[in-house]
């Protein structure tokens, strides 16, 4: 039967929580929003979030392994970047926007927001609904949603975090690194099977085990 479009949107819009509101921590160092950045921050977040599932589908269970080591590795990224956003918050005493932020940034902030996505595509290549061209779900349209999904939320999370720090810019700032800082314990926590149940994220699982109970 393979997973319906309504559920891959939704899978979509969990997945790119993370995405959003490290997007927003980066629009709030714009000193203006800049479309160029943007459209570079929301492109790097969406293809990563697009690439990662192909890759887990790709290299399904013979990989699995990297789902348990990748959120150790993502949960150091998130609290180190979390932690100098924070140390520049505090230091910036003339609360004006400063438009750091180097691609190399970005692209450590795409791979540790994306991790789960490859959880999800070795899921996905466990689900006999899913193929690379179909019957059933194809893996194309899948990365296609979840890609554009994450691409439009993060587009949004830069406008409403440069919105907020234009005004507010070295509250702003160290709210963006305790808010980085939080999202990489999250996921320390969850590496280390004790984060609490209400802060996990069931839609995956839930979508992928109802499919998998009708076929």
């Amino acid at each position: 039967m393979g997973v319906s479009f309504p559920d891959i949107f939704l899978i979509g819009v969990g997945l790119s929580m993370d995405a959003f509101a490290v997007a927003m921590c980066q629009g709030v160092t714009m000193k203006k929003l800049d479309l160029k950045r943007t459209a570079l921050i929301a492109l790097f977040f969406g293809a990563f979030q697009a690439l990662m599932p192909l890759l887990g589908f790709t290299l399904g269970s013979t990989f699995a392994s990297a789902v348990t080591i990748g959120p150790w590795i993502a949960a150091g990224l998130l609290l180190l970047l979390g932690a100098k956003m924070l140390i520049d918050g505090i230091r910036n005493k003339d609360d004006e926007p400063s438009d750091a932020g180097t691609v190399g940034k970005l692209f450590a902030l795409a791979i540790a927001t994306s991790i789960d996505a490859f959880a999800v595509g070795v899921s996905f290549s466990m689900e006999d609904g899913v193929s690379w061209f179909g019957p059933g779900t194809s893996i194309f349209l899948a990365i296609l949603v979840i890609g554009a999904t994450t691409f439009l939320l993060s587009w949004l999370g830069v406008w409403i975090g440069n919105r907020f720090g234009l005004k507010y810019h070295r509250a702003a700032t160290i709210f963006g690194g305790v808010v980085l800082i939080l999202i990489g314990i999250k996921t320390l926590l969850d590496a280390c099977g004790i984060l609490p149940d209400f802060l996990h994220f069931r839609t995956v699982s839930a979508v992928l085990s109802l499919h998998m109970l009708s076929i």
